[in-house]
């Protein structure tokens, strides 16, 4: 992105070649990554997730730590807003409404959160969808910290799905860098085969 377009005040991403650069980010650099395509931060890791460095470890264990702690944190909001309405003398009918209200929200909230870890959503539905259920996921939200917490047992929150689109975009750039090699001057001696 060239300075006339990057937004005034907004810091230059790291890693981008400068202009007729190697494209390896950090002069010297002489990693695999060289040129091509860069990987897509993740929220918390950045992109330590490439190669498991940087605090990878570190980070996991504090995502993991910070979404349980959270989502204590709201089970205890939740248990004061329900005793509000013991105090209240609602009923039992609202009580098992609100019970029930929240539990299949949180369900609905770790789904859709979980499945946001493991594939992209279709962009024509997204949209549509991210509206609708917006007050679902607010409602829910101890559905969604617990799934940070049990991805962030075993990866950093949507690993898998990153590091699938950073290969397959490795390998069409190594396959286009590929076909671009070839020596243009043997392709134009060949002669053409008369039929």
């Amino acid at each position: 992105m060239s300075d006339e377009q990057r937004p005034a005040g907004s810091p230059e991403p790291a890693g981008s070649p400068e202009p007729g650069g190697s494209g390896s980010g950090a002069p010297g650099r002489g990693g695999p990554e060289r040129g091509g395509p860069e990987p897509a931060e993740i929220r918390f890791f950045g992109t330590t997730w490439v190669h498991h460095d940087g605090g990878y470890g570190l980070r996991r264990a504090g995502v993991a730590v910070g979404s349980l702690a959270l989502a204590a944190a709201g089970s205890l909001v939740l248990r004061f807003a329900f005793q509000g309405l013991e105090i209240a003398d609602v009923g039992p009918f609202v009580g098992i409404l609100v019970v029930a209200g929240f539990a299949i929200c949180s369900a609905l909230a770790f789904r859709r959160t979980w499945d946001g870890f493991v594939r992209r959503p279709d962009t024509a539905a997204r949209s549509a969808a991210d509206t609708s259920s917006q007050g679902l996921m607010l409602i829910g939200f101890i559905g969604s910290l617990l799934a940070y917490l049990c991805r962030s047992l075993v990866e950093a929150p949507g690993e898998t799905l990153h590091r699938a689109e950073y290969t397959a975009a490795r390998e069409r750039y190594e396959r286009r860098r590929g076909a671009r090699t070839g020596n243009p001057a043997a392709k134009k001696s060949r002669p053409k085969k008369r039929r």
